[in-house]
């Protein structure tokens, strides 16, 4: 999550209520008209734009896309849910109304509670939780709930909840996705809904993308809960079964999606061998554990909110979270196939000996490819693997050989278990961090290990399964924040049943889009963005520099050192310097290049002096597989309406144009670049097609996925199977 935005004040009226009014296109714009003045979101409604209107979804979600009255019911606390589908801006109007009003009730307490006493406000907690535990609703309790949260981050942390961060709360208690700009508060706004839901005693989950977040966001967050009198859990990779249910036991439980649903598929496994399986849920949620013998930790699935939704509901969707079986008695087997294969993987030619489906993007060996593995040389214990499993074992290779590359998608460092030993790490695509503990499945990772030369860790069968997209469906109460949800919102409201709505940004915002660049090749690409990154460093203005890869931070690293350029790198190579690297990146005549995990969960603060000058400078160098990313890395500068510009940089061998219109395409396409002298400014718009082609295939894999895992439990149910703990390899 950014850092907040809130800052001390004594003033309740120092802000509009409604906000700053959002145009209809990005919020990326130039600045503000300095004569502006909030309208009145109540008496404006047939001129101004509702500034919390949904969005419209991306030509690949919105054309298939049907919210039916029974979904909207299910996931939100909205009582006027199943009067109407979310497809019309004018249908928000009833809603925003309604949250204007909650919004001045919560300010209207605003002052009795500044002139009451810490152990007041405590007081006025835990009435509002028996009250809850009584069975009151929570929506006539959240006036109060709010405007206590208020109070104690005004008295706890020196920060006050902006209005727009009080209806942004609002949004997420009724099951909506909101999209907060960088800088304007989510982790803040977060103790909203948390604390409101977590007065029922159910527990109130929040979900961040690794450890470091959550505990960073857990500890800051912790004297604001405490003065509610509301105990706060951290799930960290490394707790033992004690200490996740100590932290389970919490009124609130910050943690990772990751390690929420491995406790969920160990407390599933544990239940079945305690002959105590219950049917949907995992406990009553009536709390109260025991703390002698095997016990679950996890008591309960009520609310959890996802923080950098998008990554985590979309990006991370199909990613299946497994708990590995006894090892296979075929080991020393299956780890001689896999050296073999990597010795030999590179004697195979493209066309003769294997060919790929450019559509799945599957390698398959040939007639003379599969009587070049019957005629290689093998071990013993290689020459009694059957003949198939062999073809598969080489044409694994051949991928990872191919597709799969050093410090683009894995790194190789010394295990934590053992720093003697080297393993194989994943570098997250859409973050650019470390995914520890993840391991590619079918064998790829395993094959990666071969290639690499390091210990190869044997695949292990499935005890247990589900994948991120089922866990979150599995939550009755479920919403998410994030910087960058609006060209998803379709698919977010048509699998999750979360709509999604952009909360205005406390200022105007003015960063500044500068035309994009197109050259032939990368090479050319890198030493444009060198060139620029000398003018504007000259200025005195910070720059911030993204990569698609680790080794393209590298190459780029290298061209400003020759220009004698002062500089970051900031990639997951260097993860432990994250902090002091993101820390002083907003300094003047700072240079920063880092990959796309300069995203998520930081915030760049400008130094006093920069913002007169102009503000952060940020160069993107290629598109995304999802535009998503790349709002992302331009939300680093212009935050919280400072000033700030950015600029896009391609090449005709950008890998987007591969993924976009396919490898003959693409290869003529590079040919044309490598014949390109200067730059060809008038194809940008080509890019940005074949990323909307990338995302539109994405999507209906997703949907795909999500199709075939309703119909595998459907089947697994209906012949008496536990559909996590009885799926097939």
């Amino acid at each position: 999550m950014s850092e907040s935005s809130a800052r001390e004040t004594t003033n309740p009226n120092e802000l509009d209520s409604s906000g700053v009014p959002l145009s209809s296109s990005s919020t990326e714009e130039t600045g503000p008209d300095p004569n502006w003045t909030p309208p009145d979101p109540v008496l404006s409604e047939a001129t101004a734009l509702d500034p919390l209107a949904p969005n419209e979804p991306l030509e690949d979600a919105g054309n298939d896309v049907e919210t039916t009255q029974e979904a909207v019911v299910r996931r939100s606390s909205d009582p006027s849910a199943n009067k109407k589908k979310w497809t019309k801006a004018s249908n928000w109007r009833p809603r925003m109304v309604r949250w204007q009003r909650q919004l001045a009730r919560v300010n209207a307490l605003e002052s009795t509670l500044q002139a009451e006493d810490d152990q007041t406000i405590r007081k006025r907690s835990l009435a509002l939780r028996y009250r809850a535990m009584a069975g009151e609703k929570l929506s006539e309790l959240l006036p109060e709930a709010y405007a206590l949260c208020r109070e104690a981050g005004r008295r706890s942390l020196s920060m006050r909840h902006y209005d727009v961060q009080i209806l942004g709360g609002i949004a997420l208690f009724e099951g909506h996705i909101t999209e907060m700009q960088t800088g304007e508060g989510k982790t803040l706004t977060a103790t909203l809904p948390l604390y409101l839901h977590s007065l029922v005693g159910k527990g109130a989950h929040l979900a961040t993308v690794n450890d470091y977040l959550a505990k960073r966001d857990a500890e800051w967050m912790m004297p604001l809960f405490e003065m509610l009198g509301v105990s706060v859990g951290i799930i960290q990779t490394e707790d033992d079964q004690g200490g996740r249910r100590k932290s389970y036991g919490a009124a609130i439980t910050y943690g990772t999606a990751k390690e929420f649903g491995f406790d969920f598929l160990r407390d599933r496994l544990l239940l079945r061998a305690q002959n105590r399986m219950q049917t949907e849920m995992l406990g009553s949620g009536d709390g109260g554990f025991s703390n002698s013998g095997d016990q679950v930790v996890m008591r309960g699935m009520h609310f959890c909110l996802v923080d950098e939704a998008d990554s985590i509901l979309i990006d991370e969707a199909r990613t299946p979270l497994i708990i590995g079986s006894i090892e296979d008695t075929v080991r020393d087997q299956i780890i001689e196939t896999y050296k073999w294969a990597a010795e030999n993987a590179p004697l195979f030619e493209l066309d003769e000996h294997f060919e790929i489906d450019d559509e799945t993007k599957r390698y398959e060996l040939t007639a003379r490819g599969r009587s070049k593995v019957r005629a290689l040389p093998k071990s013993d214990l290689v020459r009694t693997m059957g003949l198939v499993d062999m073809y598969e074992y080489i044409e694994r290779s051949i991928k990872t050989h191919r597709e799969f590359l050093l410090n683009r998608q894995y790194v190789i460092r010394p295990s934590e278990k053992d720093p003697n030993v080297d393993e194989i790490v994943i570098v997250d695509e859409f973050t650019g961090r470390l995914a520890e503990g993840r391991k590619w499945r079918d064998g790829i990772h395993q094959s990666i290990e071969a290639k690499e030369g390091v210990e190869i860790s044997v695949p292990t069968g499935q005890a247990a399964r589900i994948t991120v997209q089922d866990l979150f469906l599995r939550y009755p109460h479920l919403a998410g924040m994030t910087g960058t949800a609006a060209t998803s919102a379709g698919e977010l409201r048509k699998i999750y049943r979360t709509p999604v709505v952009r909360v205005p940004t406390n200022r105007p915002p003015q960063r500044i889009q500068l035309p994009s660049r197109v050259f032939g090749t990368l090479n050319s690409k890198f030493e444009a963005i060198a060139k620029e990154v000398e003018e504007i460093h000259a200025t005195g203005r910070p720059v911030l520099v993204g990569t698609r890869s680790i080794d393209k931070s590298v190459l780029l690293s290298k061209l400003l050192d020759d220009l004698g350029i002062e500089h970051e790198v900031l990639n997951a190579n260097n993860v432990e310097r994250e902090a002091e690297i993101v820390a002083e990146a907003g300094g003047r005549g700072k240079v920063t290049v880092a990959t796309n995990m300069a995203g998520r969960g930081t915030d760049i603060k400008l130094s006093n002096d920069v913002e007169q000058i102009g503000g952060m400078h940020v160069i993107c160098t290629e598109l995304h597989d999802a535009a998503r990313i790349d709002r992302q890395l331009i939300g680093r500068c212009g935050r919280q309406g400072d000033r700030g510009s950015y600029r896009q940089y391609l090449s005709l061998d950008d890998d987007i144009l591969k993924g976009g219109y396919g490898a003959i395409k693409y290869e003529k396409l590079k040919k044309r670049g490598e014949a390109t002298s200067g730059s060809v400014d008038r194809l940008a718009a080509m890019f940005h097609k074949a990323q909307r082609k990338v995302e539109r295939r994405h999507f209906r894999d997703r949907m795909v996925l999500m199709h075939h895992e309703k119909e595998r439990k459907k089947m697994q149910r209906e012949i008496g199977q536990d559909p996590y703990l009885d799926t097939p390899d």
